[in-house]
């Protein structure tokens, strides 16, 4: 079966960039050896012959041609070429002979229209193995005339090659214009590395002179990069080194209420206010105030009760049973001992009881006005004390490992930029919000001046001590899909990229937990001007 796909820049590499710049070209003299046939001559042939090829014996023959560290040889199953569909046949060799069946090979054929201009859009054909190093498919034509056809063979174990034949279809034999030297996988521009071609010469785009990518360098990744070139890229290094990473978590939130500190004032008995001492929200009231008056029928009878029960039992001891009852029957209403007494010593029941603050703080929700009717049970008042407040704060879920209870913290609010409060981790949520991937934590500071304020914004940071590890700064790692590379500078202008693994980041630094050792030099600035330089130069597999 054929694969056949349309010819782009990027995707091709080889085969694409010579197409396209119009290096195969139409113009080239053929070889004549004085009989009138042209022959092919391609650089860097077996034997000092453009011509060579392999029979059993290990000689070459007419037709092969060498394209890096292959041997080719190109034929038409049908000649000659002609407008349309052809069949043809490339059988593919190592330099000593052995056929090879584990290649990529393709195939592509650009004419040049009347002006002597390519026609872009030459489809690319990957040929399919047939055994015996041949590799066969077909060759689509849109048109007669004189056409270039780049042949492009690959193989993991010996890298890349390529030859650009010329030919003019109803004319037989195909005529060698460049193939790629021995030992050189393609010559690349250090600044547009996509410039991929089979022999010498200046970038198309720059102008600079193209430098030759050997068999080695693509099979190792790695690079050679010039000082001038350094220069213009930029490139400036670092060491991998350990050293002691803390990593500092922020956390934004909120100024919030210590639950554990608020106290709900209510009643046991129905009843009407009487006066309201707390008669709005935020008044401060310290414990024992007075902060409003009740009447209840109910109440009033039960001290009715209590005083005739005193009167008739007057010569009794007070630790009577009957007067314990009583007296027990107010204190279950939270009726004071001290305002019991009250009513002993006036002999008189009080008509409106006065209720008092049970904890001192700030009132912070008002359930009742004066006059209105109280249900028992109902809320009347809630206070708390803001002298201790929490902050509850949002992190990140890839940061909620690090933090834990008792962790210390420093919380800044806008309002206050020039003060920091000391603060604790009290809580971990255990659940995540869906929509924000976060998690809730808790910390708890004083807050005796009152300057915080429920609902006020505030920052909190906690200081992660992540211990000694090997760490390179972050610029140093490319990010590459799953995939983390750093170039390690190796001297005299050889780069290599390395694939390591990661662990935190910190204060400008990433962790490297796999494929560094300390005291690496690596590429800090202009590595992704060389990430791109070694992919498409080089096409190495880890990218």
């Amino acid at each position: 079966m054929t694969i056949t796909r349309t010819l782009t820049w990027a995707a091709v590499a080889a085969i694409a960039i010579a197409v396209a710049i119009g290096l195969l070209a139409m113009d080239d003299a053929p070889a004549d050896d004085g009989t009138g046939t042209p022959h092919a001559h391609a650089h860097g042939g077996p034997a000092g012959s453009a011509d060579a090829g392999a029979d059993g014996d290990g000689s070459h023959t007419a037709g092969w041609h060498r394209a890096g560290p292959f041997h080719l040889l190109v034929e038409p199953l049908d000649p000659p070429l002609a407008e349309g569909r052809n069949r043809i046949s490339v059988q593919v060799q190592s330099a000593d002979g052995a056929p090879i069946d584990d290649a990529r090979v393709r195939i592509a054929a650009q004419r040049r229209d009347a002006g002597g201009e390519p026609v872009p859009g030459a489809p690319v054909t990957t040929l399919q193995p047939a055994g015996d190093g041949r590799y066969r498919g077909e060759l689509a034509l849109d048109a007669a005339g004189d056409h270039a056809l780049a042949v492009d063979a690959e193989t993991p174990a010996l890298g890349h090659g390529d030859l650009t034949l010329r030919f003019t279809t109803g004319e037989p034999g195909l005529r060698a214009t460049s193939a790629t030297p021995g030992g050189i996988a393609h010559y690349t521009c250090s600044m547009h590395p996509s410039v991929r071609e089979a022999e010498p010469g200046e970038c198309p785009i720059c102008g600079m002179d193209l430098v030759p990518v050997t068999e080695a360098e693509q099979m190792s990744g790695v690079i050679t990069v010039d000082s001038q070139r350094r220069q213009l890229i930029g490139v400036e290094t670092g060491t991998a080194e350990r050293r002691v990473m803390t990593r500092t978590v922020r956390a934004v939130g909120r100024v919030a209420i210590d639950e554990r500190r608020v106290s709900e004032v209510s009643v046991k008995f129905d009843g009407w206010i009487g006066e309201l001492d707390a008669d709005f929200v935020g008044k401060r009231v310290q414990r024992g105030q007075r902060l409003l008056t009740i009447y209840s029928p109910e109440l009033l009878s039960a001290q009715q009760e209590y005083l005739q029960a005193r009167q008739r039992l007057s010569g009794r001891d007070r630790d009577d049973s009957l007067l314990r009852a009583a007296r027990q029957r107010l204190l279950l209403w939270d009726i004071a001992p001290s305002q019991i007494d009250a009513i002993e010593r006036r002999g008189e029941p009080m008509q409106h009881l006065p209720v008092a603050a049970p904890v001192s703080g700030t009132v912070i929700e008002k359930g009742v006005v004066a006059g209105s009717h109280a249900r028992a049970g109902q809320p009347l008042l809630r206070i708390a004390d803001l002298s201790r407040v929490w902050i509850d704060a949002e992190v990140y879920e890839p940061d909620l490992a690090l933090i834990e209870a008792g962790m210390p913290a420093e919380v800044t609010l806008p309002y206050l930029p020039n003060a920091a409060y000391r603060a604790t981790v009290d809580y971990v949520y255990p659940t995540l919000a869906a929509d924000s991937r976060t998690g809730r934590i808790r910390l708890v500071l004083d807050n005796a001046d009152g300057r915080l304020r429920p609902e006020m914004f505030a920052r909190a940071d906690l200081a992660v001590d992540l211990g000694e590890q090997l760490a390179v700064p972050e610029a140093a790692v490319i990010v590459a899909g799953d995939t983390r590379v750093v170039f390690r500078d190796l001297g005299d202008g050889r780069l290599e990229p390395v694939r390591v693994r990661t662990g935190r980041r910190a204060d400008g630094w990433v962790a490297i937990t796999d494929g560094l050792q300390p005291g690496d030099a690596v590429v800090t600035s202009g590595n992704f001007l060389l990430a791109a330089e070694a992919k498409l130069r080089l096409g190495i597999d880890q990218w």
